[in-house]
């Protein structure tokens, strides 16, 4: 299971890391708000482990943030605030569940089989929408104008990153670093290779254009009037 665990405290970062990792977990590590929040709206996780104590956005932000583009990925709040007032904020802003610190172990380990159960128990679709493409995360399909589109699975990864950036500019770097999560030589023609591959398959017979050049800036997903 894939798991997101936004904490700045180093320390008990690695601890909680470690110990989900020796239950056959993977986990990313994030060390303040702003770039949690990004990992959890761009990669896809199975829980968010979140403190509410954060630099740079703190955690009811990033809750709020995760939830308003992911009503149904369950988040954990674990947090050193464990007044009734603060549970209330924290379950209000869209947190599934609220551990206070000091804690132990096994009762996070228990919760977070609670979460996931509960979350595999209710199934819902993730549908990610521009015009008339859709892209059903879950499914792993694509349609456009209702005429299902065959893609492979980097071709589907880039086409979702775009669609959960949609009207937005990404660089070959960003693409580089969230679809093909490596480095090589960003002067190759590989992402142009790609988008062209994506352009055949989702806008060559039909319109209106979706995927657009900008020279010298990147690429960005959105729908414009024809001219």
């Amino acid at each position: 299971m894939k798991i997101l665990l936004i904490e700045d405290e180093l320390k008990v970062s690695n601890f909680i890391k470690k110990g989900l990792e020796e239950q056959f977990n993977e986990v990313d590590q994030a060390y303040d708000g702003f770039y949690g929040a990004k990992l959890a709206l761009e990669q896809d996780y199975a829980l968010v482990i979140l403190d509410v104590i954060l630099p740079r956005m703190n955690g009811v932000e990033v809750c709020r943030t995760i939830r308003s583009q992911k009503p149904t990925l369950p988040i954990l709040m674990l947090t050193a605030l464990g007044s009734t007032e603060d549970k209330i904020l924290g379950l209000d802003s869209g947190a599934d569940d609220y551990l206070v610190k000091p804690f132990e172990f096994k009762e996070l380990l228990a919760r977070i089989r609670a979460l996931t159960r509960r979350s595999q128990e209710t199934v819902t679709t993730e549908v990610l929408r521009v015009s008339d493409l859709e892209l059903d995360v879950h499914k792993k399909t694509v349609h456009r104008n209702g005429t299902p589109i065959s893609l492979t699975a980097r071709e589907f990864s880039l086409l979702q990153y775009l669609l959960r950036n949609k009207e937005r500019v990404v660089s070959r770097v960003d693409i580089v670093e969230q679809v093909w999560e490596t480095s090589f030589d960003t002067g190759s023609n590989v992402i142009d290779v790609y988008i062209n591959f994506l352009r055949k398959k989702i806008d060559k017979d039909y319109s209106p254009k979706l995927i657009h050049t900008l020279v010298g800036m990147g690429y960005v997903l959105k729908e414009m009037e024809e001219k």
